[in-house]
């Protein structure tokens, strides 16, 4: 008998959960799946969905500090999909842009990711899917405004 198995499943709390879905992902989400590796993809993909948008930008939307952002920028640069321009206006600020081959590649990585999505979330029914989706985008919407203040 396994004793694993008897009594009450004890609660491994949210985060935790959260944790070992991230780890499960990022397992199946490195360079031969997308074409790159993950960081530098959603990197990719929140410049081509902000256009013109800055390093510093960058930083706070996805959660990264500095140094990191500029190590993925000068990795993206040197596969050459994206470029940094100094902003006319501030001198001081980049501009990060998503090039042509930086397109495609994002296209084939995001065709990818969404056959990894299904197959993830196929014990889902579309409705709930939808609603993991939104609770979800309400916790982050939630993390962005804490991070704001």
């Amino acid at each position: 008998m396994d004793v694993k198995k008897d009594g009450p499943k004890p609660d491994p709390g949210f985060v935790s959960l959260l944790t070992q879905l991230y780890k499960a992902l990022n397992r199946r989400t490195g360079e031969d799946l997308l074409g790159m590796r993950f960081k530098p993809y959603m990197t990719l993909g929140y410049i081509r969905d902000h256009p013109g948008t800055t390093q510093h930008e960058l930083e706070s939307a996805l959660f990264m500090d500095a140094n990191s952002v500029v190590l993925i920028l000068n990795e993206l640069e040197a596969a050459q999909f994206s470029v940094r321009r100094r902003d006319p206006h501030d001198r001081r600020r980049h501009i990060v842009e998503i090039t042509a081959s930086g397109r495609r590649a994002l296209e084939r990585a995001d065709k990818a990711r969404e056959s990894l999505e299904d197959e993830v979330l196929r014990a889902l029914s579309p409705e709930e899917r939808k609603t993991v989706r939104g609770l979800l985008e309400r916790v982050l919407e939630s993390m962005y405004s804490e991070a704001r203040v």
